[in-house]
């Protein structure tokens, strides 16, 4: 028999109004009985094909919208980065569609009992470093053994057998010739799979003791290099009627025909999105069309097809361009044209900043088909090390809710090793071993134990402590009394630099502060010493007092936290550690006395102000010149800092614990710019000195009691600054060099004797696809041009290398339609750019022209750098590296390096990528003395009160404080391309001595406390964007 039919009938109860929940009611079946299949209407059972390939089946309200079936769907897998995946069905028209989660089910599926919905990744990243969890690796390699078996993955049969032997490794463990065969036999992971089998067996065998995590990682790396990773195919046609593929990326919209991708529309060339019935429509920016009209016109399938492709791109668009969730737009009340589509879920920043930052508790998950046997390494492990994340496994934290791994984590199980977890396999995430009947419901996978699961990372309970070492007394002070209340933030979260409200753009782009400080009122504005208004003296004093401040700070990103780094870890060698601290320590303790001397004298000189008297406090000079005559005894440590930076560089070359440590260290907020240039400041400083006492005796007359101490304290600091000013440029030189070493992929021993830096920027390459965006690297006998590397990664790859010898630069302005371009000729090789605007375009050529005329002449006078290893000429010294090529040669160098953590934002590559423009050797030596730091009020353009900031600006960016005493940035906003002004009348600000930055649409105010403070922001500002080699 089939079910039993019953009656149900409700009982209306006394008070029913109109509109009220329809009651339960009392079911009269008898116990056993079901309901009829017309009473079970009320919920769909829905199925949902995972990408193991279970199906398991959820209960949904058949008006319910799609939100509902993905939460919980999310839910039954413990999926926590699950804005990357989303549920797709399939149309009669065979094409794929995703489920909207704003749209009820029934509006979108076709007979949803019946319907077939798949777990699938919607978006794919460029980078797997990005994915934070090991169990949403896992589900990304299965997306990818899925597109390889369905054929949505062209690629040689090398590499899809290569792909096959990292997902049967971590499927079934090391190798075994019988085992592999019988495995593959009963399991399909490519189209042909018995034509690969040798392969695929060959490459399993080199893959001993990988576990399955490093499998799943190696899995992503391999795929996001080929071209058509993440790509799905939407059949269209162009004007002309020929067949062509669209498809849509993190970069943009894509145009193929057939597998051969013919051309890149990025998100930055493109104005608007639309589609008219069948016709997509791409609208490009004016300004970067160039040999392509306005409106591209590509026509679908069908007005369903047509619609379904927008959708994707907006999707995209918002998730991978957008730093915030765009708002719902209202609804009209009568008429609308258009769709109101919007994507509703988090963007990729909002996701990646809260698995960092919430503190989500991540319980062990089960591969269902790794029950074979497991490797011998995931056999081992004690513990399985889930919530370690490949960019994050070698970082500590501070902060309970962070979720990154420390040097030290707590043993959550009495088996756990003690101690630091190796740094080999602190990268990697280890699964418990399972038995053989491991195959269970993904709803049980999900449900492991999360009280044992949970791994909790040791938090510093403070700064680091400073251990007696080499060259260190006992009485070197510890971290400020602010660190205590705050302590050290090892996480690897860059500078700060969030948006105003409505400003959705690339944080670089739109370099706006958090709201710290707290508003302000107008009468706590007032600056504190009126009555020294006019004394310029103090002012300077002031401004020594406040540069001396950060100074010490800057000397103790060395001498306190990097030491106690490198010391925790037993890092360094004690003969480095020796050259390091015995040169930086005498410097730190002999600031800190001097700074003690300033602020002393500051307090009497403001107090001997308000009572009106003047007298011997009202001076500096005496203090200046004891001062600057004990600096010459510094002069042998100073001298000795360009030998500190070349051994420290072939130490961290030599030896990879101290590379670990220092790649590390760069990442803690406390390290706001490289390290190496903390090693320079203390001979920058002594300029900044030199510069602030040509100030102080210009002002003075000869007849003021304090010309002359100032006087000879100036001829003092300006004979060890003579002394020191070859020692500088080498440092400098060196320093550039290093830093972009491990910016650029593809060259090795870029630190070579005679090589000097001269520009970076960036500059349009004409290619065959049109002007594609390069950064250009001028050296002293060669140019680099190179490409962003992934999103998320600091790193540029080498395109190609020009020698200077025999080079030629033309103006070709007027031959090509392209703006501001010139050519350049080289030996075998003619190189076609443009410039951002004519003046970059005037820099570029007089840099290149003087640099191949010093190429020509050089006869043995360049500059030299100690230590450096003389790298041998490559064999092909110029040439267009094609990717393949890159992607070979690059690969030794690149190692582990590229793509851990987050890149620094404020760095001058990332910045003139970012802008479009460029800096030169000479900007970098201007900068030196262009160094300010004091309290500001700062104001955005739309917001009312003022907020009180301490600010420091360095390296031709902005770090903001909440006071002097803070230890790390709040955040930074880099000023390469910003203009400074007076606020104008339409501008509303009416206070005096305010200052007004802006770039585009981003315009800050800010207000300083005196006309002299004010005009010393004007003018750094503006030498920054205006030096010798900018102007």
């Amino acid at each position: 028999m089939g079910e039993i039919e019953g009656t149900y009938r409700v009982l209306q109860t006394p008070g029913t109004r109109l509109g009220s929940p329809t009651p339960a009611g009392v079911s009269t079946l008898e116990p056993g009985q079901t309901l009829s299949a017309r009473m079970q209407e009320k919920h769909l059972h829905i199925r949902v094909k995972l990408l193991d390939n279970t199906v398991e089946i959820f209960d949904i309200e058949p008006k319910r919208d799609g939100q509902m079936l993905l939460t919980q769907v999310w839910r039954r897998l413990n999926l926590t980065e699950c804005d990357y995946f989303g549920l797709e069905f399939q149309h009669p028209r065979s094409y794929w569609i995703w489920l909207e989660p704003m749209k009820p089910i029934i509006r979108q599926v076709r007979r949803p009992k019946n319907a077939l919905l798949r777990l699938a990744v919607k978006f794919f990243p460029p980078d797997p470093g990005q994915l934070q969890e090991e169990y949403t690796r896992y589900l990304f390699a299965l997306q990818l053994k899925r597109d390889l078996l369905e054929e949505r993955l062209p690629c040689t049969d090398t590499t899809a057998a290569l792909l096959a032997s990292h997902l049967l490794q971590a499927e079934i463990g090391d190798y075994d010739e019988t085992l592999d065969r019988e495995h593959l036999k009963a399991n399909e992971y490519l189209p042909s799979q018995e034509h690969s089998l040798e392969k695929i067996l060959e490459f399993h065998r080199k893959h001993m003791g990988q576990t399955p995590a490093e499998s799943d990682f190696q899995v992503l790396e391999i795929a996001r290099k080929l071209e058509m990773y993440g790509i799905r195919f939407h059949t269209a046609s162009d004007r002309e009627g020929a067949r062509i593929n669209l498809a849509v990326s993190h970069m943009g919209v894509l145009v193929f025909q057939g597998t051969t991708k013919i051309n890149t529309f990025n998100w930055s060339r493109v104005r608007k999105l639309s589609f008219k019935r069948k016709r997509f429509l791409i609208k490009l920016h004016p300004e970067v069309r160039g040999p392509y009209q306005d409106t591209l016109e590509f026509l679908l399938g069908s007005r369903d097809e047509c619609k379904n492709f927008w959708k994707i791109c907006v999707e995209y668009h918002t998730f991978f361009r957008l730093l915030d969730q765009p708002k719902a737009k209202a609804k009209a009340v009568f008429f609308s044209r258009g769709s109101s589509f919007r994507y509703s879920g988090r963007t990729q920043k909002q996701l990646v900043d809260y698995v960092r930052d919430s503190g989500v508790k991540r319980v062990p998950y089960e591969r269902r088909h790794s029950k074979t046997r497991m490797s011998i390494r995931a056999l081992t492990a004690d513990l399985p090390r889930q919530s370690i994340s490949f960019t994050e496994g070698m970082r500590t934290t501070a902060s309970p809710s962070s979720t990154n791994a420390s040097f030290y984590s707590v043993p959550t199980s009495p088996l756990a090793p003690r101690g630091p977890p190796d740094f080999k396999d602190s990268s990697s995430s280890l699964t418990e071993p399972q038995a053989p009947d491991a195959k269970r419901p993904a709803a049980e996978r999900s449900s492991g134990a999360a009280a044992d699961g949970d791994t909790r990372w040791a938090q510093s309970p403070g700064p680091p402590a400073l251990q007696p070492c080499q060259g260190l007394s006992m009485e070197s002070p510890q971290p400020s009394p602010t660190t205590r209340k705050s302590p050290q933030s090892l996480s690897p979260v860059s500078q700060v630099t969030l948006g105003p409200a409505g400003q959705s753009l690339s944080p670089l782009l739109s370099p706006v502060l958090s709201h710290v400080g707290g508003a302000r009122t107008d009468s706590e504005e007032q600056p504190k010493h009126k009555s020294m208004a006019a004394d310029e003296a103090y002012f300077i004093a002031k401004e020594i007092l406040a540069t001396e401040r950060t100074y010490l700070k800057d000397l103790e990103v060395l001498t306190v936290w990097f030491r106690s780094a490198v010391v925790k870890e037993d890092a360094m060698p004690a003969d480095l550690m020796t050259l390091l601290f015995s040169n930086i320590d005498p410097i730190y303790e002999f600031h800190r006395g001097f700074l003690r001397e300033v602020e002393q004298r500051l307090a009497l000189w403001e107090g001997s102000s308000d009572t009106h008297v003047t007298g011997g406090h009202q001076r500096i000079g005496d203090i200046l010149l004891r001062n600057m005559h004990q600096l010459k005894g510094f002069t042998s440590c100073f001298q000795r800092h360009d030998e500190v930076l070349t051994e420290l560089e072939k130490a961290t070359k030599r030896l990879k614990k101290l590379e670990a440590v220092y790649r590390e260290f760069e990442l803690q907020k406390v390290c706001y710019l490289p390290l190496n240039a903390f090693l320079l400041k203390p001979i920058q400083r002594l300029l900044h000195y030199r510069l602030l006492l040509g100030r102080l005796c210009t002002h003075y007359g000869p007849a003021h009691p304090d010309h002359a101490d100032c006087h000879d304290a100036l001829q003092a600091i300006t004979e060890v600054t003579s002394t020191l000013q070859h020692s500088l440029a080498r440092l400098e030189n060196l320093q550039k060099l290093t830093e972009l070493q491990r910016d650029l992929v593809g060259i090795e021993n870029l630190i070579t004797p005679g090589r000097e830096f001269i520009r970076e920027g960036c500059l349009h390459k004409l290619t065959k696809k049109g002007l594609q965006q390069r950064m250009f690297f001028l050296f002293s006998d060669m140019l680099l041009y190179t490409s962003k590397g992934v999103t998320g990664s600091s790193h540029f790859r080498i395109r190609g290398r020009l020698p200077l010898r025999g080079m030629l630069v033309e103006e070709g302005e007027h031959e090509r339609s392209v703006p501001h371009c010139f050519t350049i000729c080289a030996a075998q090789k003619t190189v076609v750019v443009a410039a951002s605007t004519h003046l970059e375009k005037e820099k570029w050529i007089c840099d290149l022209n003087t640099a191949i005329d010093a190429a020509k002449s050089r006869s043995g006078q360049s500059l030299v750098l100690p230590g450096s290893v003389v790298c041998m000429p490559p064999s092909r010294c110029m040439e267009e590296v094609s990717p393949e090529q890159e992607s070979e040669d690059a690969r030794s160098s690149r190692g582990s390096l590229e793509g851990q953590g987050q890149p620094r934002a404020n760095t001058t590559v990332r910045v003139c990528w970012y802008r479009n423009t460029s800096v030169s050797r000479a900007d970098h030596s201007a900068a030196v003395e262009n160094q300010l730091s004091g309290y500001l009020l700062r104001k955005f353009k739309n917001s009312n009160g003022w907020q009180k900031l301490w600010v420091v600006f360095t390296n031709f960016c902005l770090f903001f404080y909440k006071t002097h005493q803070d230890d790390y940035p709040l955040a930074s906003l880099p000023l390469l391309g910003y203009s400074v002004s007076v606020p104008k009348e339409a501008d509303g600000v009416h206070k005096e001595h305010v200052f007004k930055l802006q770039f585009k649409s981003h315009v800050y105010f800010f207000r300083a406390e005196s006309k002299y403070t004010f005009g010393r922001w004007m003018e750094v500002i503006e030498r920054a964007g205006s030096s010798p080699g900018r102007a």
